[in-house]
């Protein structure tokens, strides 16, 4: 598809289209979960445009393309199929454990922060689980592949390890919440 006007004026009375031609209000449940997609997709936009390992940068701009391929076929409403796949959640289980092998098991829960991108990495992944809420509330109504939650599930979590990979990687310590009862 080749976008030659940007502004079309159908949006002015709240209502949208699909991919499939479907008219449907911007605030119904399928516009919000692929708006928090694409929310997702710009702030790992601002993430790869900051300092960051190379190793996180690259992963990070395959992720786009991905999470591209989730927001349309959530968009599409069913018409557009199987662009997110077992395989693509494979690949980040096998990221994680990657990314994961020289990590310090953790004992404790951490804060979000440390270096600017593991903070900003943190900030991702809450934003990635705000998406997959939305995405389940929308499965609670309408057909979504189990696919996509899982991806979005697994992504939240290597965007953890990423943070700790960054933080360990610069050689800040992360931060540990103070548990009142230790």
């Amino acid at each position: 598809m080749r976008l030659t006007k940007i502004y079309t004026r159908t949006g002015d009375q709240g209502t949208t289209r699909l991919a499939n031609g479907e008219e449907i209000s911007k605030d119904s449940d399928r516009v919000n979960a692929y708006g928090e997609i694409d929310e997702l997709n710009s702030v790992i936009g601002v993430i790869i445009a900051g300092k960051l390992s190379q190793v996180v940068s690259d992963l990070l701009s395959d992720i786009q393309h991905h999470l591209f391929d989730v927001g349309g076929e959530l968009a599409s409403a069913g018409m557009i199929k199987e662009m997110v796949s077992e395989d693509m959640i494979t690949g980040l289980e096998n990221e994680i454990d990657n990314l994961n092998t020289d990590l310090p098991a953790l004992e404790e829960f951490i804060l979000p922060g440390g270096t600017s991108a593991a903070a900003d990495l943190h900030l991702a992944r809450t934003v990635c689980r705000r998406a997959e809420r939305s995405i389940i509330s929308l499965s609670q109504t309408e057909k979504v592949a189990p696919e996509i939650i899982k991806y979005v599930n697994r992504l939240s979590d290597l965007l953890f390890v990423m943070a700790r990979f960054e933080n360990h990687s610069n050689g800040n310590h992360e931060i540990y919440w103070k548990n009142p009862r230790h």
